[in-house]
């Protein structure tokens, strides 16, 4: 599977015109009100879900609802500084407390497959 990295600032900027969108949509909305963050499983309150896109839009991600899930603060921030930097026992020891705390699925960034 080939990973677009060429993306430019036009196509971000549209993609996350889109995720302002889905934001509105009542499936996003009931995503959230279940309170539930994909990477962890822990239940948080609604407001302190964010739209997360599993592949970054940087990396050719888009904003569809395949693409967009809810995450508390702290995972969308772990996952940021895991695809940012080349950081792999960051990522691996946080990819191992995920996985013991729930079933769902961790997609990583194209750098640490």
């Amino acid at each position: 599977m080939g990973w677009e990295t060429d993306v430019d600032e036009e196509q971000i900027r549209r993609e996350r015109g889109k995720a302002r969108a889905l934001r509105k949509q009542n499936w996003w909305k009931n995503r959230i009100d279940k309170g539930i963050c994909h990477y962890c499983g822990k239940s948080v309150t609604p407001k302190d879900l964010t739209l997360d896109h599993v592949v970054p839009l940087a990396r050719g991600g888009r904003s569809t609802k395949g693409n967009c899930v809810p995450a508390c603060k702290a995972c969308n921030n772990q996952k940021k500084i895991s695809c940012r930097w080349n950081g792999m026992s960051i990522y691996n020891d946080w990819r191992s407390k995920r996985n013991q705390t729930s079933s769902k699925l961790w997609v990583p960034c194209p750098d640490h497959t």
